[in-house]
């Protein structure tokens, strides 16, 4: 049997992870299961897959964590601390589900520990790509990409030589509002733009997902895990999210990566790599389908992706002011302080303000990636203020 953990279980990522863990309760042993406040669901999910230990990452969760294993045998715990500790404990793969910066120092901790890390923490890359790279090469851990984009890419490049790739092409669905009228967007709700047209995901990303800040991130998660030059890495919008990516070779060939928009194909891929297993996910049948469309994104209706290109031109830190102010940014749109058209804006402040104070030039820790966050999010909170509606 091999060990599993899965960090942040309760999101969708963790969900899907629970659903495929739970098919084959004869191959996996579980360790450890982290969540954030729904803590019902945590504990459903542990007594589900018999998990060693629960933790939540709100110590003031806790108690209602121990209520609701108690006589299970299964252990709990709570807060930061707990959380790397758990990715500590030995287990052959982990997924790291984590959203948020906060996923970075529990996977530095797996990949301390020399196993397989199941990256779906696009930060963790954004923020510290060199780092966490540093760090399983030094253990001898491997990262594997859970993203579907990343996964896409990985499996396109399975027997070829990274030096022969020319470029790389990633798709996005263009959001919620990727038909809406630009002079509409001013007035958006976090309501409409938590409904995605393709894909079932947690609130934060499908918003993500609308401003693109999901595809910003996953440009610079690109060029950090393939260590492709920012110039040969492109974005497409392909409204169908079928062709998931597309690496392109210096013959001129396209090799793309097709399936049914669900994330258990990447998860899947990852679980059983080096080998393929049946998934239960959705046969495409191409009649039906008929065509697949794409169409370039719009610089104006999407911003976010200029500001990628400057933290993968910028690198260093650049990468963690991005993330963190991009968050804070996130945060005041869907507590309804700013606009839909404000988190761009406030991005880009932060980064105005921050962009001299050498960013590409400082080393990547764990200390200077934090150092670097907190000051974005203070940055970007004070920009927030200011536009406060």
């Amino acid at each position: 049997m091999r060990k599993v953990s899965i960090f942040g279980s309760t999101g969708s990522i963790g969900c899907n992870t629970v659903d495929l863990v739970k098919r084959k309760p004869e191959a996996y042993r579980v360790v450890a299961m982290t969540g954030g406040r729904n803590v019902a669901k945590l504990a459903s999910q542990a007594k589900a897959l018999k998990a060693e230990v629960a933790v939540t990452a709100y110590e003031d969760c806790l108690e209602p964590l121990r209520e609701a294993l108690s006589g299970s045998g299964i252990e709990v715990a709570a807060g930061e601390a707990a959380l790397c500790e758990a990715a500590e404990r030995p287990a052959d793969w982990i997924m790291s589900a984590i959203v948020g910066a906060a996923g970075l120092p529990p996977g530095l901790k797996a990949l301390e520990q020399g196993t397989t890390l199941a990256l779906a923490n696009k930060e963790s890359l954004v923020t510290a790509g060199a780092l966490l790279k540093s760090t399983a090469a030094a253990s001898g851990a491997r990262i594997l990409p859970v993203d579907s984009e990343h996964s896409a890419v990985f499996q396109g490049l399975v027997g070829e030589n990274i030096a022969d790739v020319e470029r790389v092409i990633i798709t996005a669905s263009g959001g919620a509002f990727r038909d809406w009228p630009l002079e509409k967007l001013a007035a958006a709700t976090p309501a409409e733009a938590s409904s995605h047209p393709n894909w079932d995901m947690g609130q934060r990303i499908t918003i993500d997902s609308a401003t693109m800040f999901n595809k910003a991130l996953e440009l610079i998660e690109t060029h950090e895990f393939f260590d492709i030059s920012p110039d040969r890495i492109e974005a497409i919008v392909h409204p169908e999210s079928l062709v998931h990516a597309l690496v392109g070779f210096r013959d001129g060939a396209l090799m793309a990566h097709v399936g049914p928009p669900d994330m258990r194909h990447a998860i899947g891929y990852a679980l059983n790599w080096p080998l393929r297993d049946h998934l239960p996910v959705e046969r495409l049948n191409l009649a039906e389908i008929g065509q697949l469309t794409f169409r370039e994104p719009d610089a104006a209706r999407y911003p976010a992706l200029a500001q990628a290109r400057w933290v993968m031109e910028e690198g260093g830190l650049a990468g963690a002011v991005f993330n963190a102010a991009k968050e804070r940014a996130l945060d005041g749109f869907i507590e309804g302080r700013i606009g839909f058209l404000d988190m761009a804006s406030v991005v880009a402040d932060v980064i105005e303000i921050m962009s001299g104070e050498g960013l590409g030039l400082a080393a990547i820790t764990l200390d200077s990636v934090q150092q670097a966050d907190q000051e974005a999010r203070m940055r970007a909170d004070a920009v927030i203020a200011v536009r406060q509606r």
